[in-house]
C-alpha cells in the first residue's frame, strides 16, 4: 500500500504534524509529541501537502488519547478548513447546546443504547451502567451519546394483553438502536440489555449494521428470601400452589415480598441469562460480563458489573483501533459456539428464536434444524433452575462463563479460532483458565458425568401436528412418550382459567392455540399456565402444546413454537377437544393420532381463522412477522 505524506497546522502551536495516508482512505497515522492518534475520515487521500488552519478552535484529542472517527465527521465536519466543515455548522451549533467543546468535535462518536426503565427489576440499574460506560469513554478520548429504548417485562405483563408487545418489543429494541446509531453516524457503538427481549434487541442491530460494537448485560439479580432460594419463578408457582391450596394466603404474601431482592434480571438459566451467555459465546460481549451479579443486596451496582463496564468500553476501542466489527466476530463457526455453551448450560427454549434471529441479522444461513443437529452432540453440564438447584450467581462464583467455556474447549466442543471483541481469539481469551473444572462444586459436571446426556436438553420435534416443526426443552427429565387427549383452548388466559378451576387432568394435553407470533399477535409467553400446572402438582403429567412460546423459566412437559400456527391454518388450528396426541421423544415427534385424510380436509375446509383485535404497532408487526421456525424475525413481504 502507497501512503501519501499530508501535513497540519494546529492554531495553539506553530509546528507541524506529520503523517502517513493510505491510498483507501480509510487512516491516517499522526506522529506527534510522544503520542500516536488514528484519525478515520471521508476524505479522500490527497498526493503532496494539505495545510488546515483551525481558527478559534483547540486542536485534536490531548496527548495519550487515540482517536478513531471512521464515521462521525460527515455529521460533523472533518477538519476546520476542509470543505465539509462550513456545511456542518448548524450541527455542531446544536451539540454545543448539549455541552459539545471544541475539542469534542474530533473525538469519536460512541452510541451509548441504554435499555433503561424503572418498571422492571432486570433493567433499573441500567441508568448507572451507562454513566459508567460514558465516563470511561470520556477517558478513552470519545463522545458518549446515550438514548433509551422501550423495555418490556415479561414477568410483569405475563398473562396480560402486555404481553403481547414482549417479543415485539425485540424487533422494536433493534429497529431503535439502529436509528439512533446510523442517523447520528456515530463511530462505535455498545448496547445494553438487562430484561428477555432487551438483550437480543441490542444485538441485533450490531449484526444488522455490520458495525462496530461491543453488547454489556446488566447482570442477574440475586436469589432471595431468608434461604436465599427464591426468584420470581417461585412467585409464578406459588399462584399455583395458592390455587390448590397447597400454600395459605400468608405464605403466598412471604414469596411476594422476597422473591425479587433488587436490580437484576431472572436468576437461574432464565432467558435473559441464557441469552448473555450467548452474547459471550459469540465473542460480542466481555468474557465475565454474563456471569456477573448486577446489584448487592445493599443495592448498590456490583463491582463486578461496575468493571465490566470499564472492559467493555476498552474492547469497543480495541475493535475500533482493528477495524473490527460485529460480523467479522460473530461467524457461522461463533454461532456454532453459542448454540452449544446455550445447551450445555441449560438455556432456555427463547434461545432458538433469538439465535435464529441474530444469524438473519448476521447474514448467516442457520435453521431450526441446525439448531437441533448441533445442540443434540452437547450434553447438559448445568445444574440451574429452573430444573435444578443453582443461580447464575453460583456459577461466577466458581469462576464463570469461561469456566464452562474452557471445559468445553478442551473436549473439543468448540472453534477456538473465533475473534472475540477484545481483539483476541476465544481460545485466547480462555488461555488462562484450567482446563479441567474447578474440584468440590457441581455447579457445572463435567462432560465425563453430564447432568445429562447429548439430546436430552432443548429437542426439535416434528409431525403432522407440527410439519415445519415445534421446541420442547427436557432438561434431563426421563420422559420418552406421552399421549392423551386434547384439552383445546384458544387463548392462554382461557387455558389459565381451567387450570386453575381445577379443570385440567394428569394425562391432558394441553392446546393453547392463536398464541403464534402473527396470531397473537406477539408470540406471549405461557409462563402463567405452566407455573400453574407445575403448582398444582401436574408439570410432569400433563403436557401443554402451544403455537405460543415459553419463559425460560418454564419447566414440565412443554412444547412451543408450533409451526405451522393456527393463524395461518397449521394443523393446531384444526384440533378438536378430545383428539389423541402422541409426543415420541425418541422419534422426534408430535402427531395427531386417529384421524383419517379425509377428517383432516373436513376440518381444513370448513376453518373459519380466529383474528384477535390488534392496531398500531401489533398490527404492523403481525403484517410483518415470519413463523417462529426463522426466529419470528420481521421482515417486509415484496
Amino acid at each position: 500500500m502507497s501512503n501519501h505524506t499530508l501535513q497540519f497546522l494546529t492554531t495553539t502551536e506553530t509546528s507541524f504534524v506529520k503523517g502517513s495516508f493510505p491510498r483507501d482512505g480509510r487512516g491516517l497515522r499522526l506522529q506527534r509529541r510522544g503520542h500516536r492518534a488514528l484519525l478515520r475520515h471521508p476524505l479522500q487521500p490527497v498526493k503532496g501537502a494539505l495545510f488546515l488552519k483551525a481558527e478559534g478552535l483547540s486542536e485534536t484529542p490531548a496527548s495519550g488519547v487515540t482517536n478513531h472517527r471512521v464515521r462521525s465527521a460527515a455529521l460533523v465536519g472533518s477538519q476546520p478548513g476542509a470543505p465539509d466543515w462550513i456545511k456542518r455548522t448548524a450541527a455542531r451549533a446544536m451539540l454545543r447546546a448539549v455541552r459539545f467543546k471544541d475539542e469534542d468535535f474530533f473525538k469519536p462518536l460512541i452510541t451509548v443504547s441504554c435499555t433503561y426503565t424503572n418498571a422492571t427489576p432486570c433493567n433499573d440499574h441500567m441508568i448507572e451502567l451507562a454513566r459508567i460506560i460514558a465516563d470511561r469513554i470520556e477517558s478513552r478520548g470519545g463522545k458518549p451519546l446515550l438514548h433509551g429504548t422501550p423495555v418490556v417485562s415479561d414477568g410483569e405483563t405475563m398473562g396480560t394483553r402486555g404481553m403481547r408487545y414482549s417479543l415485539v418489543s425485540r424487533d422494536l429494541i433493534a429497529d431503535c438502536i439502529e436509528c439512533q446509531h446510523e442517523a447520528y453516524m456515530a463511530d462505535g457503538l455498545i448496547t445494553l440489555g438487562g430484561c428477555d427481549k432487551t438483550i437480543p434487541g441490542a444485538l441485533m442491530p450490531l449484526l444488522r449494521n455490520d458495525s462496530i460494537g461491543v453488547f454489556l448485560y446488566g447482570g442477574s439479580i440475586l436469589p432471595g428470601g431468608p434461604e436465599k432460594n427464591l426468584d420470581v419463578i417461585s412467585a409464578f408457582e406459588a399462584i399455583g400452589a395458592r390455587s390448590a391450596n397447597r400454600i395459605t394466603d400468608e405464605q403466598l404474601l412471604e414469596v411476594e415480598k422476597h422473591a425479587c431482592p433488587g436490580a437484576g434480571a431472572c436468576a437461574g438459566a432464565f432467558t435473559a441469562n441464557t441469552m448473555a451467555t450467548i452474547a459471550v459465546a459469540l465473542g460480542l460481549a466481555v468474557p465475565y460480563s454474563a456471569g456477573h451479579v448486577a446489584a448487592t443486596y445493599e443495592g448498590s451496582v456490583s463491582d463486578n458489573k461496575k468493571q465490566d463496564c470499564v472492559d467493555t468500553v476498552d474492547a469497543l476501542f480495541t475493535c475500533l483501533e482493528r477495524g473490527i466489527t460485529a460480523r467479522q466476530i460473530a461467524t457461522r463457526q461463533a454461532f456454532e459456539n453459542a448454540i452449544v455453551v446455550a445447551m450445555a448450560l441449560g438455556g432456555s427454549t427463547n434461545a432458538v428464536l433469538h439465535v435464529l434471529a441474530l444469524a438473519h441479522e448476521a447474514q448467516i444461513p442457520l435453521t431450526i434444524d441446525d439448531f437441533h443437529e448441533i445442540g443434540s452432540r452437547v450434553p447438559l453440564l448445568g445444574q440451574f433452575r429452573p430444573f435444578s438447584k443453582y443461580v447464575m450467581a453460583d456459577l461466577d462464583r466458581i469462576g464463570g462463563v469461561p469456566v464452562l467455556m474452557k471445559h468445553l474447549l478442551a473436549h473439543g466442543y468448540l472453534h477456538g479460532e473465533c475473534l472475540t471483541c477484545t481483539g483476541k481469539t476465544l481460545a485466547e481469551n480462555l488461555a488462562h483458565v484450567p482446563n479441567d473444572l474447578p474440584p468440590n462444586q457441581d455447579v457445572i459436571l463435567p462432560v465425563t458425568r453430564p447432568y445429562a446426556p447429548p439430546g436430552r436438553h432443548i429437542l426439535v420435534l416434528k409431525g403432522n401436528l407440527a410439519p415445519e416443526g415445534a421446541v420442547i426443552k427436557l432438561s434431563g427429565k426421563e420422559i420418552r412418550r406421552h399421549q392423551g387427549p386434547a384439552r383445546v383452548f384458544d387463548s392462554e388466559s382461557s387455558a389459565l382459567d381451567a387450570i386453575l378451576a381445577g379443570q385440567i387432568r394428569k394425562g391432558d394435553v394441553l392446546v393453547i392455540r392463536y398464541e403464534g407470533p402473527a396470531g397473537g399477535p406477539g408470540c406471549p409467553e405461557m409462563l402463567s399456565p405452566s407455573s400453574a400446572l407445575v403448582g398444582q402438582g401436574l408439570g410432569s403429567d400433563v403436557a401443554l402444546v402451544t403455537d405460543g412460546r415459553f419463559s425460560g423459566g418454564s419447566h414440565g412437559i412443554m412444547i412451543g413454537h408450533v409451526c405451522p400456527e393456527a393463524y395461518v391454518g397449521g394443523p393446531i388450528a384444526l384440533l378438536q377437544e378430545g383428539d389423541q396426541v402422541v409426543i415420541d421423544i425418541d422419534a422426534r415427534s408430535i402427531d395427531v393420532v386417529g384421524l383419517t385424510s379425509t377428517e383432516w380436509d373436513r376440518r381444513r375446509a370448513s376453518w373459519k381463522r380466529i383474528q384477535k383485535p390488534a392496531t398500531g404497532l401489533l398490527a404492523k408487526y403481525r403484517s410483518l412477522v415470519q413463523p417462529a421456525s426463522r426466529g419470528a424475525i420481521t421482515i417486509c413481504q415484496t
